[in-house]
């Protein structure tokens, strides 16, 4: 079993059946009797995140793609094997999960047990930048420089690889959920509205852009929220161009990024680099124009991975496959 445990989304792969799961990383819990007691993971819980009474929160155990929450990550990750599993009894399986290129030991060694303790006969943590390289085919193995650019949910991974190595890689703290969170900052500053966590990640997947156009102004929006000014509900129309304003900062921290590896990447690589290009792979990657703001920052053709969205898990999923074969690219910690 391999698993992409992303601070947005989990996604599991099972050798010999694909992908069988894609939920949110959300658990609803309610507090009774000094006992916590989880309600909902996944998909429904998600659909609770802003809307619980008191004693009932939704929470979301990983933060910058790693553990924040240890207990409440161990019980997200055992109910997705027990329901990939039909919930019978079934072997511990083998588990190989991804991990962000920048996580401390003790980062690595929450997760490794969190996986243990959901009852898996032996963990192993794959970088996910490499990960990515896998699941985008890209030619991780050959005497030829790539470079991979993953934007997830929490972090945003660049990694250049040659030889089955990374040659060098950087964690940026900046994600699919930093864009959200500009979006609702920029929205409440400059018309005076306050929106939920839901209603910006809708918004920046419907109009969200990294790159303001003359066409910008013309693709609109009808956002409804809390106005700050009286309390009242409240309804405004957004365009391209705000959230282009808007997502101005995590899009120039994710191109300068890149800039900066391309600048400490061996000469020869970046010959390769020259020829083949950047690939673009995570949710983060979907956003419109954002290939085209970094080709323009790095001179580089950028590439979009024609599958973003599951790069991540399908390239661990390989790696499980060829574990035997590959062991120099999964990582065991003790």
């Amino acid at each position: 079993m391999a698993i992409d445990l992303g601070t947005a989304n989990t996604l599991v792969y099972v050798d010999g059946k694909g992908i069988v799961l894609n939920e949110p990383s959300v658990v609803a819990v309610a507090n009774v009797n000094n006992k916590t007691i989880v309600l909902a993971v996944g998909e429904e819980a998600k659909q609770m995140l802003g809307r619980t009474p008191e004693y009932i929160k939704a929470i979301r155990p990983l933060k910058d793609g790693v553990i924040a929450d240890f207990e409440i990550a161990e019980e997200m990750i055992k109910y997705f094997i027990k329901k990939i599993h039909n919930r019978k009894i079934f072997t511990a399986p083998k588990i190989v999960i991804c991990v962000p290129y920048g996580a401390t030991a003790v980062e690595r060694r929450a997760i490794q047990e969190s996986a243990e303790g959901a009852g898996a006969r032996e963990v192993y943590l794959i970088e996910e930048p490499m990960a990515a390289a896998i699941g985008a085919e890209l030619p991780i193995t050959e005497p030829i420089g790539s470079i991979v650019v993953d934007i997830g949910g929490g972090t945003t991974e660049v990694a250049v690889i040659s030889l089955g190595g990374i040659v060098y890689a950087s964690s940026i703290r900046v994600g699919g959920d930093k864009m959200d969170e500009e979006i609702t900052n920029y929205i409440r500053k400059n018309f005076n509205l306050l929106i939920g966590e839901a209603t910006a990640e809708r918004i920046k997947k419907e109009i969200g852009s990294a790159l303001c156009s003359p066409s910008s102004k013309d693709v609109k929006m009808k956002v409804k929220g809390r106005s700050l000014l009286d309390g009242n509900p409240k309804d405004i129309e957004i365009n391209q161009k705000h959230i282009a304003d808007a997502l101005m900062d995590p899009v120039g921290a994710i191109a300068n990024g890149v800039k900066e590896a391309l600048e400490k990447t061996p000469p020869e690589l970046v010959a390769d680099i020259i020829d083949n290009g950047i690939t673009l792979t995570g949710g983060g990657a979907l956003l419109q124009n954002l290939d085209s703001v970094i080709s323009h920052i790095t001179g580089v053709v950028v590439k979009v991975a024609s599958n973003p969205l599951n790069c991540v898990v399908l390239g661990t999923g390989k790696a499980l496959i060829e574990s035997n074969k590959a062991n120099s690219i999964l990582l065991k910690t003790y």
